[in-house]
């Protein structure tokens, strides 16, 4: 999303609740005392979360639904002969090619896009993404080969890369899982063959229409930088300008230098971040693009297994909202991330050891892994983004979580649940998905205690105190 969309959100609860925005530092904005200003604070932080969250939730709400409907599409009709490997001649092993290719485009661009992000109007680079990504989508109703759609995911990953996740933001990809079952089922239920086109096709056509109309929107709408917004006072301003110097991004600042990337490049407590985010990239992935296939491995044939694609994924919602709010809400991002990996671990384990045959129990044990896997994401983005500080550094790091940790956790992703173990109820996805997931949890603890330790060890040598424009590790 914009700089300023993320940014402002991700300091919003430990600027004005957990003491990164101190009553002394607020007393400096202007026409305020200490309180008045914590006030403002809040009222700021509201506002733009009104006119920024949804239209940012929906941007990657969209982004998910074209990304995944892939997996959809692989399984629709096939009882009927109409699926997409069977209209395309794709072999289960191409169809995971495809996949790959998508997710080696996205690393390959993810750091180039966040350049372009930076210098140019973040609305119009993100609507120009949107819209190309919304016609790659309804491009691929018509690819009839494996060279088509292998090609087109390269180009969809292409221009999805860049776009950058937090929190609440990061949860409409759970929603987008739910919606995209329930409009997978519909469609196929209702417009197979429909003028002669099969109801993968129009699962395509339909899903990337709303991308290309909505790039209008974000064109228009989506703020670029606190000062170049017409919905804010002079005040109002100032006060998100002086807020952005503590953290984040400000439409004056100067382009990132090589010194400012060597310093981002050389941070190894960054790769601790990276790694863990590898360790829950996978799951995502497998979720994401198998949870149809795995459904239907659980006694749900056809237009069955999508419908049945939705709980897993609303559960995981409303877990993602509350745990994203519970993080921020006490400042303890990596606990709460802790907590849900370890849970998505057991569902995961759960589901490795059941009978294949125990279909009631591991679609539960689905659920759980769901809810624990996609739940931990956002707390854990968040965490790595309060824990950069600065400006210069934010993209590159973002996007180096992505290209170094997310993008090849991802791909391995797409190759632990195999075709072939689908009636022994794929125990190569689950057994790896576990052990990532209580890695995840591991990782999460160690850096958080590194943290602790960093943090006594600077208040120790200023005597207990946090000097101006020092800031402690947040955890």
């Amino acid at each position: 999303m914009a700089d300023f969309t993320l940014q402002e959100k991700r300091i919003a609860d430990d600027d004005v609740e957990h003491g990164v925005l101190s009553k002394e530092e607020t007393s400096r904005s202007p026409s305020f005392t200490p309180d008045e200003s914590l006030a403002a604070s809040a009222s700021l932080i509201k506002r733009q979360d009104l006119r920024i969250v949804p239209l940012s939730a929906s941007i990657y709400f969209l982004c998910y639904l074209d990304r995944s409907n892939i997996g959809n599409a692989k399984i629709l009709n096939a009882s009927a002969g109409h699926s997409m490997l069977t209209e395309t001649g794709m072999t289960n092993h191409q169809f995971t090619i495809a996949l790959m290719i998508f997710l080696v485009a996205y690393g390959l661009f993810e750091v180039p896009s966040n350049i372009l992000l930076k210098k140019l109007r973040p609305s119009r680079w993100i609507a120009f993404l949107m819209f190309s990504w919304g016609a790659i989508t309804v491009g691929l109703g018509g690819a009839n080969s494996y060279a088509a759609v292998t090609g087109v995911r390269f180009l969809l990953g292409v221009f999805e890369a860049g776009l950058l996740r937090v929190s609440f933001i990061l949860a409409s990809a759970t929603l987008a899982g739910a919606f995209g079952g329930a409009i997978a089922y519909g469609i196929g239920n209702g417009m197979d063959q429909v003028s002669r086109l099969s109801a993968w096709r129009w699962l395509f056509i339909i899903e990337g229409i709303p991308s290309c109309a909505s790039a209008v929107l974000v064109w228009f709408f989506l703020p670029d930088y606190p000062e170049t917004v017409g919905w804010l006072s002079a005040e109002e301003k100032e006060l998100a300008r002086k807020r952005l110097e503590v953290e984040g991004s400000k439409g004056g600042d100067k382009a990132m230098s090589w010194e400012d990337a060597k310093v981002t490049l050389l941070d190894w407590r960054l790769y601790g971040h990276y790694l863990i985010y590898f360790g829950i990239s996978t799951p995502f992935s497998s979720l994401s693009l198998f949870t149809p296939s795995i459904t239907a491995g659980l006694g749900y044939a056809d237009l069955r297994a999508q419908l049945m694609t939705v709980p897993p994924y609303a559960v995981a919602y409303v877990i993602s909202i509350l745990t994203s709010y519970s993080a921020d809400r006490f400042n303890s991002r990596a606990l709460h991330s802790a907590a849900l990996s370890a849970i998505g671990a057991a569902g995961f384990l759960a589901s490795a050891v059941l009978p294949a045959d125990a279909y009631l129990s591991r679609y539960g044990c689905l659920i759980v892994a769901a809810s624990g896997a996609f739940a931990c994401i956002p707390p854990l983005l968040g965490w790595l983004s309060a824990n950069i500080f600065s400006t210069a550094a934010t993209g590159l790091a973002i996007a180096l979580n992505i290209g170094l940790g997310g993008a090849p956790g991802q791909i391995a992703g797409v190759w632990i649940y195999k075709a072939d173990e689908a009636k022994k109820g794929y125990p190569t996805g689950h057994w790896v998905n576990a052990a990532l997931l209580f890695g995840v949890a591991a990782g999460c603890i160690a850096l958080r205690l590194y943290y602790g330790w960093r943090n006594r060890k600077m208040l120790k040598v200023n005597g207990g105190v946090v000097l101006e424009g020092v800031r402690l590790f947040a955890y």
